[in-house]
């Protein structure tokens, strides 16, 4: 099997969870921010939808720089409605599913690079990258949306099982 065979399934779940998350996007509550050093709920949200285009990012090129010198920075998205988050993450998601099959096995063991100002932040092999700083970072900051969201008593959706708004 190939790696990009054992990761698709994967990718379907999460990105089902994550849709989920992203239909209860209490729109009224996008500038919600639990705490003075927390994002914005919607820089949160888009955060998290940003993810699975950093992983075609990830796929397609050898590195990255957020804060190139001399070239405009990385402009984070913010959501704004959630139409816009669902946009976004779809057309993410349909860059990621027609990126994984054209990655070779090999493809994924080459190193990728991110850096901020020509400076490294990190290097490791593509499929490191897209487990840890895509896969698991979608997760990561799914959970945190779930505290934004109880916070807010908008009814958390059920993810690796059911959450005390979805009990059978």
């Amino acid at each position: 099997m190939a790696i990009y065979e054992a990761l698709l399934p994967e990718v379907e779940m999460e990105a089902a969870t994550t849709r989920k998350y992203f239909e209860r996007l209490p729109e009224d509550k996008l500038d919600f921010k639990p705490h003075e050093k927390s994002m914005l709920l919607g820089r949160l949200a888009g955060h998290i939808a940003e993810m699975l285009g950093w992983g075609t990012t990830t796929l397609t090129t050898d590195e990255l720089d957020f804060a190139p010198v001399g070239a405009p920075p990385f402009q984070p998205l913010v959501a704004s409605s959630r139409e816009q988050l669902l946009g976004e993450f779809d057309k993410g998601l349909a860059a990621f599913r027609a990126a994984l099959p054209e990655t070779s096995d090999q493809d994924f063991m080459k190193p990728w690079t991110l850096l901020s100002g020509g400076k490294v932040f990190f290097k490791m092999p593509k499929i490191t990258v897209v487990r840890s700083m895509v896969m698991n970072h979608i997760v990561h900051h799914r959970a945190q949306l779930g505290v934004y969201y109880r916070l807010n008593n908008v009814p958390v959706p059920a993810t690796y099982g059911p959450t005390a708004d979805e009990r059978p």
